[in-house]
């Protein structure tokens, strides 16, 4: 891999960095930085749901729904990461994959359970 300036510095300033170009639509490059903050740190949640974010923004939506196994693995009661993985899953096809983590996700937040995933 081809390191550029923005993998540079220390975990905090490429969390930053991250978030910057997040903001700014550039999911690739987001995805870049935090999949090296990842690496680092595997067991911190927020930077596996934004490059969970970043790779479901720019359609690469196993990658994405990887992420977000791996943060319903370090915490099962995040119900974002359950509702994103509904809606990858969802993106990808898969509705009956989706359902239950959709349900479970409006549960978790006192939403009401959406009528596309009941019964």
């Amino acid at each position: 891999m081809n390191e550029t300036y923005y993998e540079f510095g220390t975990p905090a300033e490429r969390w930053d960095r991250a978030q910057l170009f997040f903001d700014a639509k550039e999911y690739v490059t987001a995805a870049r930085i935090l999949a090296g903050l990842v690496a680092e740190s595997p067991e911190k949640i927020a930077p596996r749901l934004l490059l969970a974010r970043a790779y479901y923004h720019s359609a690469r939506l196993r990658l994405a729904e990887a992420e977000l196994r791996a943060v319903l693995e370090l915490s099962p009661v995040e119900h974002y990461a359950r509702l994103m993985l509904g809606r990858t899953l969802e993106r990808q096809g898969r509705p009956r994959d989706a359902a239950p983590h959709l349900r479970m996700a409006a549960a978790m937040s006192g939403e009401p359970v959406p009528e596309a995933v009941e019964g």
